[in-house]
């Protein structure tokens, strides 16, 4: 379905000194210099699923996303999507696939939002019996039938992102792209998002390839992972190999019957803990091998009235990784 050989997209990016003599200066020579955004990428994906594609700001995932849709033109190396060299932006391409980014709407701002759709149904050639019964089982889904006839502009965030979803399944694309298609939600509407997306993925059998901040998304959606550092591929494969190849760590959650912090400090001063509002629960890091002793100490030395262990999340194996950037 995907396939990228070194792929790689580079940017000039120009310079210029300040004050009208550095303006004066770039009429004779514009500086510039050379900035890899994606470097040697390699990607085969011959099934239908959801993978997430992780990051910190400026790794190159939007990057990515755009020459996998053909927005951007990549610098080297080869790219097909469905058999497709995305920058040709063939017709028959484009009603395959489909882009939904977070932070840029594809929905005309003035205008109800039915008006958009209609023009989707056209530029896609959906028949009409077909574009309602899909309108019809995407808003009954996503919750949104009566805000149809509402302008873009008065719709708020959590609405306006339901919208964008449905735009981009009213043709049943084969390829979604979602890039950060939760950003600024709440965590109610994120919730619902989800399990949106999840509930379509398996009755339809997309390829989605989902970018996100909130490591919760690509948790609880994604089952494989490729991990983006400074352009390069650093990692690719499930998401319990990713938490596991770095580091084995558990979280140890304890409760005492009264608070306690200012007695624990001394012997955690080298786990990363985290104290409840009153100082009667605690959460500590610890690797697998230190689990038993932290636990025994811990009953040894303070009224500890119960506790559980949680498994690392993906937040946890990320925040580590990027602090060692």
């Amino acid at each position: 379905m995907i396939k990228c050989e070194k792929l790689s997209r580079d940017f000039k990016i120009y310079t210029k000194e300040s004050g009208l003599k550095g303006t004066l200066k770039s009429f004779v020579k514009r500086e510039h210099f050379i900035k890899p955004a994606v470097i040697d990428f390699d990607l085969d994906i011959k099934t239908p699923g959801l993978l997430g594609l992780l990051g910190p700001n400026g790794s190159g995932k939007t990057t990515l996303m755009k020459m996998l849709t053909g927005i951007i033109v990549p610098s080297r190396g080869k790219v097909t999507v469905l058999g497709y060299k995305p920058s040709d932006r063939k017709n028959n391409f484009k009603k395959k696939i489909s882009l939904v980014m977070g932070q840029k709407s594809q929905l005309i701002w003035d205008i109800p939002v039915m008006d958009s759709f209609l023009l989707f149904q056209k530029y896609y050639e959906i028949e009409e019996k077909l574009f309602k019964k899909k309108l019809h089982d995407l808003g009954e889904r996503l919750d949104t039938i009566k805000l149809f006839h509402t302008p873009v502009r008065k719709l708020s965030l959590g609405e306006r992102m339901k919208m964008e979803i449905m735009s981009c399944l009213l043709h049943e694309p084969q390829v979604i792209f979602l890039d950060e298609p939760t950003i600024g939600l709440d965590i109610v509407a994120q919730k619902k998002l989800r399990q949106f997306l999840k509930e379509y993925s398996e009755k339809k059998k997309p390829l989605i390839i989902l970018t996100s901040h909130y490591m919760a998304d690509v948790e609880a959606l994604c089952d494989k992972i490729v991990l983006l550092l400074d352009g390069k591929k650093t990692f690719e494969g499930l998401i319990e190999d990713f938490k596991g190849r770095f580091k084995r760590k558990k979280t140890i959650v304890f409760y005492f019957d009264k608070p306690v912090k200012k007695k624990f400090k001394e012997w955690t001063k080298e786990f990363h803990c985290e104290w409840s509002a009153n100082d009667s629960q605690l959460k500590v890091s610890v690797s697998d091998d230190r689990l038993k002793e932290v636990v025994i100490k811990a009953f040894n030395s303070f009224p500890v009235s119960d506790f559980h262990t949680e498994k690392v999340g993906i937040e946890e194996v990320m925040d580590e990784i990027l602090s060692h950037c």
